[in-house]
């Protein structure tokens, strides 16, 4: 993907580095989600006139696909070459001797490879975890088959776990393997490096080196596999919600679910062979990292989590040191039925480990059909696993969000209270599933956390239709708001039209009864306990003239919010009511209404909209982090309340 305008663009050595950094991790196949790492040697000037040798590393937290200028971190390469000499170093002592070698304040923390790309005698290198080369190194027989491919052109490296061990490995093979015309390093069961005078030489090799190893694959048939015919997916949104609650009581907080049928999953899934070449481990210790756990099979949820504490203890011990294991539940989830299942504490991290896993399904059948996959043996992945380094990031971790892995579902979600209702549940870490008879709902948020869907809630159909792609997307349902509503112009009950009345009465009420029913059995499955949030209306305390229709819906939805809490309280599921009024934020206030309903108030439309007790202005915000509140524990306890947010309205009070 090199082009030349775009790098005489380029001012400088530095400038170049990130412009091939990220053609690099603009390709998938060679780069996954901060996976890779790249660098570049330069000789820079101090405040103290001094010439001295800098490498700039690839920074933690930074994406080779957007990675830019102050994404890599500048390490002293003195201090770097001198450490590389140590015959021991443990990977934390490695990790704060970069920390204070860094010559810029502010820069993100370097690569645990910065010693291995300092220790590289070039100005540019590049290291991938191309595909096609993990599946040649992930077979029985694969350092024999990068000596087929390369010939002497790479230097071989065994696998050794990324961090000192592994530079100090390399800082040793280098020399006696390398000669003039090496044009790379092979890490068996981990990825590539490649390296040159310029950052066009250093990219151009890594292209190149990965052409060999695809063309390998062509000419031994383990190239552009083609997936196998499938069965069609079978399984429910009960029997995913089911399998969701299950992984979230084996990991002890809720989790997102997002299943992938697919033909190339379900093939995947379907293959009879599958509960052996699935269960072999990673492509790369990069993606353990990741991911965090081997995958599953079928939904024997309790009997996965016997099987990885065992995992656990077997090689705890073998480790000799104590560590805090991991929660047991599976991060991957391979199923007949569905097909792939990737969870995650968020819908990013599950989208970040479906892309890995489908990456690692190109590996392992490329791989066998070169005669066999062979990953890394148990106890190295679980040396990656329970790495120090990794520990440490844990115990840095805060804490989650709120809603963090739960899923909530928002009608009349494009506008208005509704898409305040999204905003203040996606900050509290839910994700949303956004319902609205407006088609511009389907773009409205482009992030992995909302799916946005168009829906008619007057039409079952079309309700199921969206639980179902809401269940495969996040894997259940824990919060749900009701907020899609009608007003219609105000018309006295002596000029009500039949068709008028039930048209509100059929979006207001019928169809949140539809929804009722249909999200029971989800709710039913939430690991907190479903929760329930309707928007009524001032006016079901209330009332004003000509709004006989709405008055009389709101009503009815009020009544049917209080049975249902009677109804749903045994299976944990709080319903509470929010009655909001004067709103004036929302589409059924425009100007010219606002300016008519102020001057029949003989109040001016700033008098208007603080008309109440408080004298403040009501917006969608303030009713839409009610009921989020509503949904978080601090109304654990309650349940079938009505609570007004209207700024105190005389006649309610």
């Amino acid at each position: 993907m090199w082009n030349d305008d775009d790098a005489a663009r380029c001012s400088g050595e530095l400038a170049l580095r990130v412009y091939t950094s990220q053609l690099l991790g603009r390709d998938p196949s060679l780069v996954l989600h901060g996976g890779g790492n790249t660098s570049v040697k330069l000789r820079e000037v101090n405040v103290l006139g001094e010439a001295v040798d800098v490498l700039y590393v690839k920074g933690s937290g930074w994406d080779l696909a957007n990675i830019l200028e102050p994404g890599f971190a500048p390490v002293q390469m003195d201090h770097l070459l001198k450490l590389a000499a140590l015959e021991s170093l443990s990977d934390p002592q490695m990790v704060s001797e970069l920390a204070t070698h860094v010559v810029r304040s502010g820069a993100p923390a370097p690569s645990v490879e910065t010693i291995l790309h300092a220790i590289l005698p070039y100005p540019y290198v590049d290291h991938t975890h191309a595909d096609s080369l993990l599946a040649v190194t992930n077979t029985a027989d694969g350092a024999r088959r990068i000596r087929d491919i390369y010939g002497d052109d790479v230097v071989l490296i065994p696998y050794v776990m990324p961090g000192f061990d592994l530079a100090r490995l390399c800082a040793r093979e280098f020399p006696r393997q390398a000669h003039a015309h090496t044009l790379g390093v092979v890490l068996l069961n981990h990825g590539i490096f490649s390296f040159g005078s310029s950052a066009r030489e250093s990219y151009e090799r890594m292209i190149a080196l990965v052409g060999r190893a695809e063309s390998y694959l062509e000419r031994n048939g383990a190239k552009r596999l083609r997936p196998a015919q499938v069965v069609a997916p079978a399984a429910s949104r009960h029997d995913i919600a089911q399998l969701r609650r299950d992984v979230s009581v084996c990991a002890g907080f809720p989790v997102i679910l997002s299943t992938h049928d697919d033909a190339k999953f379900l093939a995947f899934a379907q293959r009879g062979d599958i509960a052996q070449i699935s269960q072999q481990g990673p492509a790369t210790p990069d993606h353990v990292i990741r991911t965090k756990r081997v995958p599953m099979l079928g939904r024997d949820v309790g009997a996965y989590a016997a099987a990885y504490r065992d995992y656990f203890a077997r090689n705890a011990a073998r480790a000799g040191r104590p560590k805090v294991m991991l929660d047991p539940a599976p991060r991957v989830a391979l199923d007949s039925a569905f097909g792939l299942g990737c969870v995650g504490r968020s819908a990013k991290d599950s989208g970040i480990v479906r892309d890995i896993y489908a990456h690692t399904i190109d590996v392992i059948l490329a791989a066998t059909a070169l005669g066999g996959y062979r990953a890394l043996p148990e106890q190295d992945v679980f040396d990656v696993e329970y790495w120090d380094l990794e520990q440490a990031k844990l115990k840095k971790t805060g804490a989650p969000p709120a809603f963090a892995g739960e899923v909530a579902l928002v009608t009349g979600a494009a506008s208005g209270i509704g898409k305040a209702c999204v905003d203040a549940l996606l900050k509290r870490g839910a994700a949303v599933i956004a319902l609205d008879s407006n088609p511009d709902i389907v773009t409205r948020f482009s992030r992995p956390d909302v799916l946005g869907l168009h829906c008619d809630v007057t039409a079952p159909a079309q309700i199921c239709r969206a639980l179902d792609l809401g269940v495969r997307s996040f894997g259940g349902l824990d919060l749900l708001v009701l907020n899609a509503g009608i007003f219609p112009g105000g018309t006295r009950v002596a000029g009500l039209a039949d068709e008028d009345w039930r048209r509100v009465m059929q979006v207001n009420l019928d169809a949140n009864l539809s929804l009722l029913r249909e999200t029971h059995p989800l709710l039913k499955l939430a690991l907190r306990g479903g929760r329930v949030v309707i928007i009524g209306s001032k006016n079901v305390p209330a009332p004003g003239p000509g709004a006989a229709a709405y008055s009389a819906s709101k009503a009815a939805l009020t009544q049917l919010a209080r049975v249902v809490a009677l109804e749903w309280g045994v299976d944990g599921i709080r319903v509470n009511t929010l009655h909001p009024n004067a709103v004036f934020d929302t589409g059924v206030w425009s100007d010219e209404v606002l300016a008519a309903r102020a001057r029949h108030y003989g109040l001016s439309v700033a008098e208007y909209k603080i008309n109440n007790v408080l004298k403040v202005e009501v917006c969608s915000r303030d009713v839409a982090e009610l009921a989020a509140e509503m949904c978080g524990s601090l109304f654990d306890k309650t349940t079938g309340a009505q609570v007004p947010v209207d700024g105190g309205n005389e006649r309610v009070i």
